[in-house]
């Protein structure tokens, strides 16, 4: 009986903090409301205030919430058993299909910045050491060690990163612009699919000091992690 009413808790504080993603990425902190993120978790507000003791706390546990699980993942990636190389196309595309499917994640991290850079929070830097902070250092050591082992271009580590990671970012911010520039959308199925493949083939060419191993690497890569099947671009007006 313990179990089951232990499990019954730990299951609405779960589904209090999916809502509370969901509600604090459309609306902000200020304009989210608790009676919306109980009524979404299916729970009454005292519970609610039960297990976070108001909506800043609720906030910041939502925060670390996405962010734990972001850089779990890419963690995960980080430590599978293959070449540095092929790891680093791995988290690439891992890093693309985020901006897929995880909308909240996202959302909740641009309005996290503004606030900690006109200082009205701290939250940035907790997420910052404790789930950020192991995920950059993991990356640029495997560039570090893919370059050792002779296996990547002799660059420096951190703007291979840059390079790697900010295309995917620009792709997405800059989709508002380039669909009034170009009268085509960046964001349609054909052309996500086609830019997300074009992403690993262009590092697979380029990040290797063997390209004809690389663009091999890259197509494998690519067969073997196939699109979110829940891949639908959040959109923005310019």
């Amino acid at each position: 009986m313990a179990h089951t009413h232990s499990h019954r808790t730990d299951n609405s504080r779960d589904r209090i903090l999916h809502a509370a993603i969901r509600e604090f990425s459309e609306h902000g902190l200020a304009g989210a409301r608790t009676s919306a993120i109980a009524t979404s978790a299916r729970v009454n507000k005292a519970l609610l205030y039960y297990y976070f003791r108001d909506k800043e706390a609720l906030y910041a546990a939502a925060l670390e919430e996405v962010a734990g699980k972001v850089a779990g993942d890419a963690l995960a990636v980080l430590g599978l058993d293959c070449s540095p190389g092929e790891r680093v196309l791995r988290l690439v595309l891992q890093h693309f299909d985020r901006h897929l499917s995880h909308h909240g994640f996202h959302a909740l991290m641009q309005q996290e910045m503004v606030r900690f850079r006109t200082g009205q929070s701290n939250a940035m830097r907790i997420i910052a050491k404790n789930a950020f902070e192991p995920m950059w250092g993991r990356s640029l050591q495997l560039i570090a060690d893919g370059i050792r082992s002779g296996e990547l271009c002799n660059v420096d580590p951190m703007q291979m990163m840059y390079a790697a990671l900010g295309a995917n970012v620009f792709y997405f911010l800059s989709s508002p612009m380039v669909r009034l520039v170009t009268a085509s959308d960046p964001l349609e199925a054909g052309a996500m699919a086609d830019r997300r493949t074009a992403a690993i083939e262009y590092l697979g060419q380029t990040i290797f000091t063997d390209r004809k191993r690389g663009a091999k690497l890259a197509k494998a890569v690519l067969a073997a992690i196939p699109i979110p099947e829940n891949a639908v671009p959040e959109r923005k007006t310019a």
